[in-house]
C-alpha cells in the first residue's frame, strides 16, 4: 500500500499533470500586445510551445495585425539562451507576398524572417513540422488547405519538441472540425470593427471579444 502511495505522489509531482483542485495559474504566455485579449488568455498571452488556430471567412480581416506585436517581440528579444543563435520566424505557404515596409513598421526583424513555399500542398504540413521541431524557430506560421485532427497533433508535438509557437490560419468552415490545438479563435470584421470568438482555450473559457483593435 505504501508503495502505491509513493507511486501516486511521484505521478502527481509530474509538471505535465494538471490537478483540478490546484489554484496555480497556467504557465506565462507571450503577450499579444492587446490587453483586451490577454485578459482572456490563460497565462496572460499566446500559449507558447503549442498550436494556435485562427479561422477567417477570408484573408485580410486583421489576422496578421493580431500577431504582429508578439512576433515583433520574439524578434527583438535576445533568444541566445533558448536557441543558441538568433531564432527564425517561418511563414509556410502564405497566400500573399509579405510586404517588407509594413513588417518593418510593426518592428519585425526581416533578417530572421524565413518564407517557405512548398512545391505542393502535401509538403506544407511537412515543412511546418520540420521547422517547429528544429529548435531554431521562435514561431512558425502556416496556411494549410486542410488540417486533420491527426495533422494538428503532429504540429502540437513538433511545437513542444522545438519549443516553438505554431499558428495555423484556416477557413472558417473548418472551425467545427476536431483539433489538438491549445487555442482556437475565429475572426470576423464588420463596420463596428474586428471581433474574436475564442471557442477553445486550454485552461480558459469561450468568450467573444468585440472591436479587438480599438483603444
Amino acid at each position: 500500500m505504501r508503495r502505491d502511495a509513493s507511486s501516486l505522489e511521484a505521478l502527481l509531482a509530474n509538471p505535465r499533470i494538471w490537478r483540478g483542485s490546484s489554484t496555480e495559474r497556467p504557465a506565462s504566455g507571450l503577450s499579444s500586445g492587446y490587453a483586451k485579449l490577454d485578459r482572456h488568455l490563460p497565462g496572460g498571452g499566446w500559449p507558447l510551445h503549442a498550436l494556435t488556430e485562427i479561422f477567417t471567412e477570408q484573408y485580410g480581416v486583421g489576422e496578421l495585425q493580431l500577431l504582429m506585436p508578439a512576433l515583433a517581440r520574439l524578434g527583438a528579444e535576445d533568444p541566445a539562451a533558448a536557441f543558441g543563435e538568433p531564432a527564425w520566424i517561418a511563414w509556410v505557404a502564405p497566400p500573399f507576398e509579405p510586404y517588407p515596409p509594413a513588417l518593418l513598421e510593426w518592428g519585425l526583424n526581416l533578417s530572421r524572417l524565413l518564407i517557405v513555399r512548398p512545391k505542393d500542398d502535401g509538403d506544407i504540413l511537412w515543412s511546418a513540422e520540420q521547422a517547429l521541431a528544429s529548435g531554431t524557430c521562435a514561431a512558425v506560421l502556416l496556411w494549410p488547405p486542410d488540417l486533420s485532427d491527426q495533422d494538428s497533433r503532429r504540429l502540437q508535438l513538433a511545437a513542444e519538441k522545438g519549443e516553438s509557437w505554431a499558428v495555423a490560419f484556416r477557413p472558417d468552415t473548418a472551425r467545427h472540425a476536431s483539433s489538438a490545438a491549445a487555442l482556437r479563435i475565429a475572426m470576423r470584421a464588420d463596420e463596428a470593427g474586428t471581433h474574436l470568438d475564442i471557442f477553445k482555450s486550454r485552461g480558459g473559457r469561450p468568450v467573444t471579444l468585440h472591436d479587438i483593435f480599438a483603444g
